[in-house]
């Protein structure tokens, strides 16, 4: 068994805490937009695991040892593009949670040595594999603060409607 330098069981529970972040958020709760440009708490659950999808792609091409510069995407479109507010967020949240599963199988197969490899990013910075779990780690954690305050918003709004 390898070294692993990541904190695979952070990485693994990002899952669960975007479940107890959507916990008790009906559907018309879960698709609320405080403006047509905001994204809702689906769009969120969408973008992330969009995010999962590039950040696989971005460790299989810094393990493949390729010299391409590890691709960036236009998340808005992304997420525009795919309707990710008429998907469902338990839907979403499984697929998630798939990659999650089968990049921790990867992870433990690695060696000292992968995870000290390295990939040029889009903006020409070279990242090291073992920054990229954690930083995606972080990622996760922004937007559980992003989903709180759409709550926060939804929970307001239905407020002042409910007093008018």
């Amino acid at each position: 068994m390898s070294l692993i330098p990541v904190d695979i069981e952070a990485y693994l529970h990002t899952e669960a805490q975007l479940r107890q972040a959507i916990e008790g958020l009906t559907e018309e709760q879960l698709k609320w937009k405080a403006a047509p440009e905001s994204w809702s708490v689906t769009e969120v659950l969408g973008h992330l695991a969009d995010h999962n999808i590039v950040v696989s792609f971005r460790i299989r091409e810094i393990l493949s040892g390729s010299s391409a510069r590890l691709p960036a995407f236009s998340q808005d479109s992304w997420v525009a593009g795919q309707y990710s507010n008429t998907g469902s967020a338990s839907d979403i949240l499984d697929a998630f949670r798939a990659l999650l599963a089968y990049n921790s199988l990867l992870f433990r197969r690695l060696s000292v040595e992968d995870w000290k490899k390295t990939g040029v990013n889009f903006k020409g910075e070279t990242v090291a594999l073992a920054a990229i779990i954690p930083a995606f780690v972080i990622h996760v954690q922004r937007h559980l603060a992003q989903i709180q305050r759409i709550r926060s918003g939804e929970s307001a709004s239905r407020n002042s409607s409910r007093a008018i």
